[in-house]
Protein backbone atom coordinates (compact mmCIF):
# COMPACT_ATOMS: atom_id res chain seq x y z
CA UNK A 1 0.00 0.00 0.00
CA UNK A 2 1.01 3.21 -1.16
CA UNK A 3 0.10 6.27 1.31
CA UNK A 4 1.84 9.81 2.43
CA UNK A 5 2.52 8.27 5.52
CA UNK A 6 1.85 4.83 7.76
CA UNK A 7 1.95 4.56 10.93
CA UNK A 8 2.21 0.77 11.74
CA UNK A 9 0.62 -0.56 14.40
CA UNK A 10 0.56 2.31 16.99
CA UNK A 11 0.81 1.71 20.70
CA UNK A 12 -2.52 1.71 22.62
CA UNK A 13 -1.15 5.55 23.82
CA UNK A 14 -0.24 6.54 20.43
CA UNK A 15 -3.70 5.61 19.25
CA UNK A 16 -5.83 7.67 22.40
CA UNK A 17 -3.09 10.76 21.40
CA UNK A 18 -4.14 10.42 17.76
CA UNK A 19 -7.89 10.17 18.65
CA UNK A 20 -7.76 13.19 21.17
CA UNK A 21 -6.69 15.24 18.11
CA UNK A 22 -9.83 14.77 16.43
CA UNK A 23 -12.35 17.62 16.27
CA UNK A 24 -15.31 15.59 16.82
CA UNK A 25 -13.75 13.87 19.89
CA UNK A 26 -14.18 15.04 23.58
CA UNK A 27 -13.14 13.52 26.70
CA UNK A 28 -15.65 12.66 28.99
CA UNK A 29 -15.96 12.74 32.85
CA UNK A 30 -15.00 9.31 33.34
CA UNK A 31 -11.59 10.25 31.44
CA UNK A 32 -12.38 8.17 28.13
CA UNK A 33 -12.77 9.40 24.74
CA UNK A 34 -16.08 10.10 23.46
CA UNK A 35 -16.35 10.11 19.20
CA UNK A 36 -19.35 11.73 17.57
CA UNK A 37 -20.02 10.30 13.90
CA UNK A 38 -21.85 11.27 10.76
CA UNK A 39 -22.83 7.69 10.05
CA UNK A 40 -24.60 6.13 13.06
CA UNK A 41 -25.31 2.64 12.10
CA UNK A 42 -24.10 0.10 9.86
CA UNK A 43 -24.71 0.93 6.24
CA UNK A 44 -26.73 -2.27 5.13
CA UNK A 45 -28.18 -0.69 1.63
CA UNK A 46 -24.12 0.25 0.77
CA UNK A 47 -23.02 -3.01 1.54
CA UNK A 48 -21.95 -5.55 -1.43
CA UNK A 49 -20.77 -9.16 -2.17
CA UNK A 50 -17.96 -9.07 -4.87
CA UNK A 51 -18.74 -11.78 -7.26
CA UNK A 52 -19.56 -12.57 -10.98
CA UNK A 53 -22.13 -15.18 -9.69
CA UNK A 54 -24.41 -13.70 -7.28
CA UNK A 55 -26.38 -16.95 -6.71
CA UNK A 56 -22.88 -17.49 -4.37
CA UNK A 57 -25.30 -15.10 -1.79
CA UNK A 58 -28.24 -13.93 -0.88
CA UNK A 59 -26.49 -10.30 -0.42
CA UNK A 60 -26.10 -7.28 -2.93
CA UNK A 61 -23.62 -7.81 -5.10
CA UNK A 62 -21.27 -6.28 -7.26
CA UNK A 63 -19.41 -7.68 -10.03
CA UNK A 64 -15.02 -7.71 -10.06
CA UNK A 65 -14.55 -4.88 -12.81
CA UNK A 66 -16.91 -2.77 -10.69
CA UNK A 67 -14.79 -3.41 -7.31
CA UNK A 68 -11.41 -3.14 -8.98
CA UNK A 69 -12.59 0.29 -10.58
CA UNK A 70 -13.74 1.25 -6.56
CA UNK A 71 -10.45 -0.18 -5.34
CA UNK A 72 -8.20 2.15 -7.45
CA UNK A 73 -10.13 4.90 -6.47
CA UNK A 74 -9.52 3.79 -2.91
CA UNK A 75 -6.04 2.95 -3.65
CA UNK A 76 -5.04 6.68 -5.46
CA UNK A 77 -6.65 8.59 -2.06
CA UNK A 78 -5.21 6.58 0.02
CA UNK A 79 -1.95 7.68 -1.75
CA UNK A 80 -2.44 11.15 -0.53
CA UNK A 81 -2.94 10.67 2.97
CA UNK A 82 -1.60 9.37 6.26
CA UNK A 83 -2.83 5.93 7.20
CA UNK A 84 -3.00 4.00 10.33
CA UNK A 85 -2.16 -0.07 10.32
CA UNK A 86 -3.06 -2.35 13.04
CA UNK A 87 -2.70 -5.66 12.79
CA UNK A 88 -4.31 -8.74 15.20
CA UNK A 89 -6.48 -11.64 15.34
CA UNK A 90 -10.00 -12.54 15.43
CA UNK A 91 -9.80 -15.74 18.14
CA UNK A 92 -7.04 -16.92 20.26
CA UNK A 93 -7.32 -21.17 19.63
CA UNK A 94 -4.30 -22.10 18.22
CA UNK A 95 -5.01 -23.94 14.78
CA UNK A 96 -8.28 -21.28 14.80
CA UNK A 97 -7.48 -17.95 15.58
CA UNK A 98 -7.36 -15.53 12.18
CA UNK A 99 -4.85 -13.18 11.52
CA UNK A 100 -7.03 -9.91 10.88
CA UNK A 101 -5.53 -6.13 9.55
CA UNK A 102 -7.53 -2.65 9.67
CA UNK A 103 -6.19 0.23 7.56
CA UNK A 104 -7.56 2.90 8.22
CA UNK A 105 -7.20 6.96 7.91
CA UNK A 106 -5.23 8.43 10.41
CA UNK A 107 -8.12 11.10 10.93
CA UNK A 108 -9.83 8.23 12.33
CA UNK A 109 -7.74 6.99 14.49
CA UNK A 110 -10.76 6.32 17.04
CA UNK A 111 -11.90 3.09 15.06
CA UNK A 112 -8.34 1.91 15.00
CA UNK A 113 -8.09 2.36 18.65
CA UNK A 114 -11.02 0.46 18.60
CA UNK A 115 -10.63 -2.15 16.63
CA UNK A 116 -6.68 -2.81 18.55
CA UNK A 117 -8.94 -3.44 21.44
CA UNK A 118 -11.06 -6.51 20.00
CA UNK A 119 -8.23 -8.04 18.22
CA UNK A 120 -6.01 -10.50 20.00
CA UNK A 121 -2.52 -10.18 20.45
CA UNK A 122 0.04 -12.42 18.40
CA UNK A 123 3.12 -12.74 16.43
CA UNK A 124 2.57 -10.46 13.16
CA UNK A 125 2.06 -12.29 9.96
CA UNK A 126 0.27 -12.37 6.79
CA UNK A 127 -3.61 -11.44 7.54
CA UNK A 128 -6.37 -13.55 6.28
CA UNK A 129 -8.76 -10.97 6.22
CA UNK A 130 -8.28 -7.78 6.53
CA UNK A 131 -10.39 -4.08 5.90
CA UNK A 132 -9.30 -1.57 4.06
CA UNK A 133 -11.12 1.88 5.35
CA UNK A 134 -11.33 5.35 4.23
CA UNK A 135 -13.78 6.98 6.19
CA UNK A 136 -13.72 10.60 4.30
CA UNK A 137 -13.61 9.45 0.59
CA UNK A 138 -16.96 9.42 -1.13
CA UNK A 139 -18.26 6.80 -3.10
CA UNK A 140 -20.82 8.48 -5.89
CA UNK A 141 -23.65 6.52 -7.11
CA UNK A 142 -23.72 3.91 -4.07
CA UNK A 143 -26.18 4.17 -1.54
CA UNK A 144 -25.84 7.44 0.30
CA UNK A 145 -22.52 7.62 -1.85
CA UNK A 146 -20.89 4.90 0.77
CA UNK A 147 -19.74 1.38 -0.10
CA UNK A 148 -18.93 -1.75 1.42
CA UNK A 149 -17.44 -4.41 -0.73
CA UNK A 150 -16.33 -7.45 0.30
CA UNK A 151 -14.22 -9.38 -1.83
CA UNK A 152 -14.38 -12.87 0.06
CA UNK A 153 -11.83 -15.13 -2.30
CA UNK A 154 -9.11 -12.12 -1.54
CA UNK A 155 -10.40 -11.59 2.08
CA UNK A 156 -10.13 -7.77 1.60
CA UNK A 157 -13.10 -5.81 2.46
CA UNK A 158 -12.62 -2.14 1.22
CA UNK A 159 -15.15 0.31 3.48
CA UNK A 160 -15.76 4.17 1.96
CA UNK A 161 -17.57 6.88 2.98
CA UNK A 162 -18.71 5.13 6.66
CA UNK A 163 -17.12 6.62 9.79
CA UNK A 164 -19.22 4.41 12.13
CA UNK A 165 -16.58 1.96 13.88
CA UNK A 166 -19.08 -1.01 13.59
CA UNK A 167 -17.64 -1.20 9.17
CA UNK A 168 -14.45 -2.24 10.98
CA UNK A 169 -15.67 -4.79 13.31
CA UNK A 170 -18.24 -6.24 11.61
CA UNK A 171 -16.02 -6.04 8.19
CA UNK A 172 -13.37 -8.60 9.49
CA UNK A 173 -16.12 -10.75 11.17
CA UNK A 174 -18.02 -11.24 7.87
CA UNK A 175 -14.91 -12.30 6.43
CA UNK A 176 -14.28 -14.70 9.36
CA UNK A 177 -18.01 -16.46 8.82
CA UNK A 178 -16.91 -17.93 5.54
CA UNK A 179 -13.50 -19.01 7.01
CA UNK A 180 -15.83 -20.95 9.62
CA UNK A 181 -18.62 -22.29 7.48
CA UNK A 182 -15.99 -23.48 4.96
CA UNK A 183 -14.17 -25.56 8.22
CA UNK A 184 -17.40 -27.15 8.60
CA UNK A 185 -18.43 -24.57 11.67
CA UNK A 186 -20.86 -22.10 11.75
CA UNK A 187 -20.39 -18.55 12.66
CA UNK A 188 -22.93 -17.32 15.28
CA UNK A 189 -24.01 -13.82 15.84
CA UNK A 190 -24.52 -14.53 19.78
CA UNK A 191 -22.77 -14.07 23.26
CA UNK A 192 -21.65 -16.87 25.58
CA UNK A 193 -21.23 -17.42 28.96
CA UNK A 194 -20.38 -19.99 31.51
CA UNK A 195 -22.97 -20.40 34.47
CA UNK A 196 -21.93 -22.58 37.63
CA UNK A 197 -25.01 -25.43 38.21
CA UNK A 198 -25.46 -28.45 40.11
CA UNK A 199 -21.99 -29.33 40.95
CA UNK A 200 -21.26 -28.36 37.44
CA UNK A 201 -20.72 -25.53 34.55
CA UNK A 202 -22.97 -24.95 31.43
CA UNK A 203 -21.99 -23.49 28.89
CA UNK A 204 -24.52 -21.32 27.24
CA UNK A 205 -24.86 -19.66 23.71
CA UNK A 206 -26.51 -16.41 23.82
CA UNK A 207 -27.74 -15.99 19.50
CA UNK A 208 -29.96 -12.30 19.09
CA UNK A 209 -29.41 -9.44 17.53
CA UNK A 210 -27.76 -6.40 18.21
CA UNK A 211 -29.86 -4.11 20.71
CA UNK A 212 -31.73 -7.34 21.34
CA UNK A 213 -30.52 -7.75 24.97
CA UNK A 214 -27.88 -10.26 23.50
CA UNK A 215 -24.98 -8.09 25.63
CA UNK A 216 -26.98 -7.96 28.51
CA UNK A 217 -28.05 -11.56 28.75
CA UNK A 218 -24.28 -12.34 28.39
CA UNK A 219 -23.23 -10.09 31.39
CA UNK A 220 -25.91 -10.28 33.83
CA UNK A 221 -24.94 -12.41 36.63
CA UNK A 222 -26.71 -16.08 37.60
CA UNK A 223 -24.29 -18.12 40.34
CA UNK A 224 -21.27 -16.24 39.23
CA UNK A 225 -21.58 -16.75 35.81
CA UNK A 226 -18.76 -15.55 33.51
CA UNK A 227 -19.01 -13.39 30.63
CA UNK A 228 -16.79 -15.44 27.47
CA UNK A 229 -17.75 -13.64 24.34
CA UNK A 230 -20.72 -10.89 23.99
CA UNK A 231 -20.84 -10.58 19.69
CA UNK A 232 -19.44 -13.68 17.78
CA UNK A 233 -18.26 -17.54 18.49
CA UNK A 234 -17.87 -20.05 15.99
CA UNK A 235 -19.73 -23.34 16.61
CA UNK A 236 -18.22 -26.11 15.52
CA UNK A 237 -19.16 -30.15 15.20
CA UNK A 238 -19.55 -31.95 18.62
CA UNK A 239 -20.49 -28.56 20.64
CA UNK A 240 -17.29 -27.32 20.34
CA UNK A 241 -16.95 -23.01 20.63
CA UNK A 242 -14.48 -20.63 19.91
CA UNK A 243 -13.95 -16.85 20.84
CA UNK A 244 -13.66 -14.09 18.28
CA UNK A 245 -12.72 -11.06 20.02
CA UNK A 246 -10.80 -9.67 23.17
CA UNK A 247 -13.46 -6.89 24.26
CA UNK A 248 -16.78 -5.90 23.64
CA UNK A 249 -18.44 -3.25 21.41
CA UNK A 250 -21.63 -2.90 23.30
CA UNK A 251 -25.00 -0.60 22.75
CA UNK A 252 -24.84 1.81 25.73
CA UNK A 253 -28.80 3.32 25.50
CA UNK A 254 -30.09 2.90 29.28
CA UNK A 255 -27.10 1.71 30.67
CA UNK A 256 -28.46 0.74 34.25
CA UNK A 257 -25.29 0.29 37.27
CA UNK A 258 -27.82 -1.45 38.90
CA UNK A 259 -29.09 -4.16 36.21
CA UNK A 260 -25.88 -3.88 34.67
CA UNK A 261 -22.92 -2.76 37.00
CA UNK A 262 -20.31 -5.19 34.88
CA UNK A 263 -20.97 -3.61 31.77
CA UNK A 264 -21.34 -0.11 33.43
CA UNK A 265 -18.31 -0.27 34.88
CA UNK A 266 -16.08 -1.51 31.97
CA UNK A 267 -17.77 1.55 30.04
CA UNK A 268 -17.05 3.65 32.19
CA UNK A 269 -13.48 2.69 32.30
CA UNK A 270 -10.84 5.21 31.32
CA UNK A 271 -9.59 3.32 28.94
CA UNK A 272 -12.55 2.47 26.59
CA UNK A 273 -13.57 4.28 23.53
CA UNK A 274 -17.13 6.01 23.27
CA UNK A 275 -18.99 6.47 19.97
CA UNK A 276 -22.00 9.12 19.51
CA UNK A 277 -22.83 8.81 23.55
CA UNK A 278 -24.47 12.08 24.18
CA UNK A 279 -22.45 14.30 26.93
CA UNK A 280 -22.53 17.65 27.67
CA UNK A 281 -20.36 21.19 27.66
CA UNK A 282 -18.95 19.81 31.11
CA UNK A 283 -18.42 16.15 30.26
CA UNK A 284 -21.00 14.39 32.12
CA UNK A 285 -22.42 11.90 30.22
CA UNK A 286 -26.37 10.57 29.43
CA UNK A 287 -26.79 6.99 28.23
CA UNK A 288 -30.69 8.05 27.77
CA UNK A 289 -30.55 10.86 26.25
CA UNK A 290 -30.89 10.29 22.17
CA UNK A 291 -31.28 13.40 20.94
CA UNK A 292 -28.16 12.59 18.47
CA UNK A 293 -28.69 8.74 17.95
CA UNK A 294 -30.39 5.82 20.17
CA UNK A 295 -27.13 3.70 18.86
CA UNK A 296 -24.46 4.98 21.17
CA UNK A 297 -21.92 2.74 21.64
CA UNK A 298 -18.49 1.25 23.72
CA UNK A 299 -15.57 -0.83 23.31
CA UNK A 300 -13.67 -2.14 26.23
CA UNK A 301 -11.38 -4.94 26.76
CA UNK A 302 -12.27 -8.16 28.54
CA UNK A 303 -10.25 -7.91 31.16
CA UNK A 304 -12.01 -4.53 31.93
CA UNK A 305 -15.11 -6.57 32.92
CA UNK A 306 -13.00 -7.33 35.92
CA UNK A 307 -13.59 -11.80 35.42
CA UNK A 308 -14.52 -13.10 32.51
CA UNK A 309 -13.34 -16.95 31.03
CA UNK A 310 -11.29 -17.63 27.68
CA UNK A 311 -13.49 -19.50 25.56
CA UNK A 312 -10.40 -21.99 25.02
CA UNK A 313 -10.96 -23.32 28.72
CA UNK A 314 -15.20 -24.00 27.97
CA UNK A 315 -16.63 -27.40 28.02
CA UNK A 316 -19.26 -28.12 24.85
CA UNK A 317 -22.12 -26.09 24.69
CA UNK A 318 -25.31 -27.34 26.93
CA UNK A 319 -27.84 -24.45 25.96
CA UNK A 320 -28.54 -22.07 23.36
CA UNK A 321 -30.87 -19.74 23.53
CA UNK A 322 -32.68 -17.43 20.77
CA UNK A 323 -33.46 -14.00 21.22
CA UNK A 324 -36.91 -12.96 20.04
CA UNK A 325 -37.64 -8.96 21.01
CA UNK A 326 -41.38 -9.17 20.50
CA UNK A 327 -44.42 -7.08 21.79
CA UNK A 328 -47.40 -9.61 21.31
CA UNK A 329 -48.01 -13.14 22.13
CA UNK A 330 -44.29 -14.99 22.45
CA UNK A 331 -43.36 -16.39 25.61
CA UNK A 332 -40.69 -15.28 28.06
CA UNK A 333 -39.13 -18.41 27.74
CA UNK A 334 -40.19 -21.68 24.99
CA UNK A 335 -38.53 -24.47 24.86
CA UNK A 336 -37.87 -25.97 20.98
CA UNK A 337 -37.07 -29.71 19.36
CA UNK A 338 -34.22 -29.20 17.42
CA UNK A 339 -35.76 -28.93 14.23
CA UNK A 340 -37.70 -26.49 15.52
CA UNK A 341 -33.92 -24.71 17.17
CA UNK A 342 -33.36 -24.35 13.32
CA UNK A 343 -36.53 -23.01 12.07
CA UNK A 344 -36.39 -19.72 14.94
CA UNK A 345 -32.81 -19.44 14.78
CA UNK A 346 -33.37 -19.27 10.57
CA UNK A 347 -36.69 -16.85 11.48
CA UNK A 348 -34.57 -14.60 13.57
CA UNK A 349 -37.36 -12.62 14.45
CA UNK A 350 -37.19 -9.43 16.46
CA UNK A 351 -38.36 -5.48 16.27
CA UNK A 352 -35.79 -3.73 14.69
CA UNK A 353 -33.37 -1.94 16.87
CA UNK A 354 -31.16 1.46 15.83
CA UNK A 355 -28.27 -0.33 15.38
CA UNK A 356 -29.93 -1.26 11.73
CA UNK A 357 -30.74 2.77 11.47
CA UNK A 358 -33.99 4.61 10.95
CA UNK A 359 -34.90 1.85 7.99
CA UNK A 360 -34.78 -1.10 10.75
CA UNK A 361 -36.03 0.80 13.98
CA UNK A 362 -39.17 -0.29 15.27
CA UNK A 363 -40.10 -2.39 12.73
CA UNK A 364 -40.97 -6.34 12.73
CA UNK A 365 -37.91 -7.69 11.37
CA UNK A 366 -36.96 -11.69 10.08
CA UNK A 367 -33.02 -11.74 10.31
CA UNK A 368 -31.93 -15.52 9.03
CA UNK A 369 -30.01 -16.91 11.71
CA UNK A 370 -29.88 -13.49 13.25
CA UNK A 371 -27.16 -13.09 11.58
CA UNK A 372 -27.04 -9.84 9.13
CA UNK A 373 -23.04 -10.52 8.66
CA UNK A 374 -23.61 -14.18 7.19
CA UNK A 375 -22.16 -13.46 3.25
CA UNK A 376 -23.45 -16.93 1.67
CA UNK A 377 -27.07 -17.84 1.02
CA UNK A 378 -28.92 -17.74 4.05
CA UNK A 379 -30.45 -21.45 3.44
CA UNK A 380 -26.73 -22.77 3.98
CA UNK A 381 -26.89 -21.26 7.95
CA UNK A 382 -30.29 -23.05 9.03
CA UNK A 383 -29.14 -26.55 7.47
CA UNK A 384 -25.52 -26.28 9.17
CA UNK A 385 -27.30 -25.10 12.30
CA UNK A 386 -29.11 -28.65 12.21
CA UNK A 387 -26.36 -30.48 11.23
CA UNK A 388 -24.62 -29.30 14.44
CA UNK A 389 -27.06 -30.29 16.31
CA UNK A 390 -27.22 -33.64 15.58
CA UNK A 391 -23.39 -34.04 16.32
CA UNK A 392 -23.98 -32.73 19.80
CA UNK A 393 -27.62 -32.65 21.10
CA UNK A 394 -27.88 -29.43 23.74
CA UNK A 395 -31.35 -27.85 24.41
CA UNK A 396 -32.42 -24.55 22.46
CA UNK A 397 -34.54 -22.41 24.20
CA UNK A 398 -36.77 -19.39 22.90
CA UNK A 399 -36.34 -15.57 24.77
CA UNK A 400 -38.78 -12.72 24.61
CA UNK A 401 -36.69 -9.84 25.48
CA UNK A 402 -39.51 -7.70 24.69
CA UNK A 403 -42.65 -7.66 26.01
CA UNK A 404 -46.22 -9.09 25.82
CA UNK A 405 -49.45 -7.71 25.21
CA UNK A 406 -48.22 -4.78 23.60
CA UNK A 407 -45.93 -2.11 22.83
CA UNK A 408 -44.75 0.45 25.45
CA UNK A 409 -47.42 2.61 25.02
CA UNK A 410 -50.14 0.26 25.57
CA UNK A 411 -50.92 -0.28 29.36
CA UNK A 412 -52.15 -3.48 28.93
CA UNK A 413 -48.93 -4.76 28.44
CA UNK A 414 -45.94 -5.97 30.28
CA UNK A 415 -42.55 -6.02 29.76
CA UNK A 416 -39.98 -8.72 30.12
CA UNK A 417 -37.28 -7.30 32.08
CA UNK A 418 -34.08 -7.96 32.78
CA UNK A 419 -34.24 -9.45 36.60
CA UNK A 420 -37.14 -11.62 35.08
CA UNK A 421 -34.98 -12.56 31.88
CA UNK A 422 -32.07 -13.58 34.56
CA UNK A 423 -34.30 -15.63 36.60
CA UNK A 424 -35.29 -17.54 33.56
CA UNK A 425 -31.67 -18.07 32.33
CA UNK A 426 -30.71 -19.50 35.94
CA UNK A 427 -33.72 -21.89 35.71
CA UNK A 428 -32.74 -23.41 32.66
CA UNK A 429 -28.94 -23.82 34.26
CA UNK A 430 -30.81 -25.32 36.97
CA UNK A 431 -33.12 -27.39 34.81
CA UNK A 432 -35.99 -26.23 37.80
CA UNK A 433 -38.50 -24.85 34.57
CA UNK A 434 -41.98 -27.34 34.55
CA UNK A 435 -43.08 -27.13 31.13
CA UNK A 436 -46.64 -27.60 29.33
CA UNK A 437 -46.77 -27.87 25.94
CA UNK A 438 -48.60 -24.80 23.95
CA UNK A 439 -51.46 -25.97 22.09
CA UNK A 440 -50.57 -23.20 19.05
CA UNK A 441 -47.43 -23.47 17.93
CA UNK A 442 -45.95 -27.38 19.06
CA UNK A 443 -43.01 -26.37 21.18
CA UNK A 444 -43.41 -26.40 25.36
CA UNK A 445 -43.86 -22.93 27.26
CA UNK A 446 -42.80 -22.58 31.32
CA UNK A 447 -45.61 -23.41 33.54
CA UNK A 448 -43.70 -22.44 36.33
CA UNK A 449 -40.04 -20.50 36.71
CA UNK A 450 -38.56 -19.71 40.19
CA UNK A 451 -38.20 -16.23 40.18
CA UNK A 452 -40.85 -15.19 37.90
CA UNK A 453 -44.21 -14.93 39.58
CA UNK A 454 -46.03 -13.30 36.34
CA UNK A 455 -47.81 -16.27 34.08
CA UNK A 456 -48.78 -13.99 32.13
CA UNK A 457 -45.12 -13.34 30.98
CA UNK A 458 -44.87 -17.33 30.20
CA UNK A 459 -48.19 -18.05 28.91
CA UNK A 460 -49.40 -15.14 26.94
CA UNK A 461 -52.35 -16.16 25.74
CA UNK A 462 -53.87 -16.05 29.71
CA UNK A 463 -53.22 -12.00 29.44
CA UNK A 464 -54.97 -11.78 26.31
CA UNK A 465 -57.89 -14.20 27.68
CA UNK A 466 -58.09 -12.21 30.55
CA UNK A 467 -58.67 -8.95 28.90
CA UNK A 468 -60.99 -10.49 26.78
CA UNK A 469 -58.61 -10.03 23.58
CA UNK A 470 -58.86 -14.09 22.77
CA UNK A 471 -60.06 -12.76 18.76
CA UNK A 472 -56.47 -10.64 19.00
CA UNK A 473 -54.13 -13.51 19.90
CA UNK A 474 -55.98 -16.25 17.77
CA UNK A 475 -55.44 -13.57 14.82
CA UNK A 476 -51.32 -13.57 15.84
CA UNK A 477 -51.49 -17.16 16.18
CA UNK A 478 -52.52 -17.36 12.76
CA UNK A 479 -50.84 -14.35 11.32
CA UNK A 480 -47.43 -15.93 12.87
CA UNK A 481 -47.94 -19.38 11.02
CA UNK A 482 -48.68 -17.84 8.20
CA UNK A 483 -45.79 -15.46 7.74
CA UNK A 484 -42.95 -18.10 9.13
CA UNK A 485 -43.79 -20.29 6.41
CA UNK A 486 -44.01 -17.64 3.82
CA UNK A 487 -40.38 -16.40 5.33
CA UNK A 488 -38.43 -19.72 5.19
CA UNK A 489 -39.51 -20.91 1.89
CA UNK A 490 -37.61 -17.80 0.58
CA UNK A 491 -34.62 -20.20 0.87
CA UNK A 492 -34.67 -22.82 -1.22
CA UNK A 493 -31.91 -24.53 0.48
CA UNK A 494 -33.56 -24.92 3.30
CA UNK A 495 -34.34 -28.80 4.29
CA UNK A 496 -38.27 -28.87 4.07
CA UNK A 497 -38.54 -30.51 8.29
CA UNK A 498 -37.41 -26.93 9.23
CA UNK A 499 -40.11 -25.62 7.20
CA UNK A 500 -42.74 -27.76 8.19
CA UNK A 501 -41.82 -26.96 11.81
CA UNK A 502 -43.14 -23.82 12.11
CA UNK A 503 -46.81 -25.07 10.14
Amino acid sequence: MKAKKIYDNPTPEELRAFTEQMPACRITEFGNVNVQTRVTSRSSPSTFIVTDDPSLTDQKTISRVEYELMAKMQDEYIADQEMLVVDGYIGNAEGFKTPARLTIEKANANIAGMQQKLYYEGPRVAPEVQVIYTPNLSAPGYPDDRCIAVNLDEGVTRVIGSDYFGESKKGGLRMWNRIVYDRGGLGLHAGCKAVPANGDEKVFLIIGLSGTGKTTTTFTTQNDSLPVQDDFVALMPGGKVYGTENGCFAKTFSLDPEFEPNIYRAVTSPGSYLENVYQDENGKVNFIETSYTKNGRAVFSLSDLGSYKDAQNLGKVDYLLILNWNENIVSAVSRLSQVQAAAYFMLGETTGTSAGGKAEEGKFLRVPGTNPFFPLRHGLQGNRFLQLLDTHPMEVYLLNTGRVGGRADDDRSKKVTIPVSSAIVKAIAEQTIKWDQDPDFGYEVAEEVPGVDDIELLQPRRLYERQGRTDEYQAFVERFKRERVEALRKYPDLTEDIVRSVA
